[in-house]
């Protein structure tokens, strides 16, 4: 198994692991997080979309709505980005359209590998367990912020690294080494990062979800995208 990580979206039609592959994308604060967060929760499906516009036909089709951009949720939605927030309520049975700044156009973006996953601290040993199983070659897509490399996602894909080994390219090995600094406390680690400063001015719901994304194994699920929906 070779590990490459693509360290934004931007990078990704670039990668050398273009044939029989996984890829993971990642965005721990906060759309895969709370993807994960929401199935934990009962959630049926997740329909991810890269713009707001593809999100009314789904509410027409009976499809709950989220959408956030910039880190806020929009007037309108029936539910934001905040992965706290899934986990109080029942989501049981609820079909998700789901439209993010940054994560749910990397999961739209994996979406030509054989097989397509979500990532996050919250159901990293689930995942790698996956993919271990897979036992194919596995690309991690960071979802970073508009196309800019982000430390939290980096922190994430050598976390995976570390339990999968299979390191491939300067990426994955920086991800790599990263972790290994960061793992005694990744959140500390991470206190700097800009994706946290922005977060943090939302206030306190916002410091929920950052402290939550940064828990291991809070939701151990394994979200597979199939014709454009995740489902468990």
């Amino acid at each position: 198994m070779k590990v490459e990580v693509s360290l934004s979206p931007a990078l990704y039609p670039y990668r050398t692991l273009i044939g029989h592959h996984a890829t993971v994308a990642i965005d721990v604060l906060r759309a895969t997080t709370a993807v994960c967060a929401a199935f934990q929760a009962g959630c049926r499906e997740v329909v991810p979309l890269d713009t707001l516009e593809g999100l009314e036909p789904y509410r027409a089709q009976g499809y709950a709505v989220a959408a956030e951009r910039g880190g806020k949720k929009l007037p309108g939605s029936d539910y934001g980005n905040s992965p706290t927030e899934y986990m109080s309520k029942d989501m049981s049975g609820i079909r998700l359209a789901y439209s993010t700044t940054n994560g749910t156009v990397s999961i739209l973006r994996a979406s030509d590998a054989e097989l397509t996953l979500v990532g996050a601290f919250a159901n990293i040993d689930a995942l790698c367990e996956r993919l271990l199983r897979e036992n194919r070659d596995v690309v991690l897509l960071c979802s970073g912020w508009q196309n800019d490399f982000c430390l939290e996602d980096t922190l994430v894909a050598g976390a995976i690294i570390h339990r999968l080994g299979g390191v491939h390219g300067d990426a994955a090995a920086m991800s790599l080494a990263m972790w290994l600094q960061a793992k005694s406390d990744p959140y500390a680690y991470c206190q700097n990062a800009t994706h946290v400063h922005r977060l943090q001015a939302f206030g306190p719901q916002a410091q929920a979800d950052i402290e939550f994304a940064f828990k291991m194994n809070t939701c151990p699920v394994v979200p597979v995208l199939k014709k454009g929906i995740l489902m468990l």
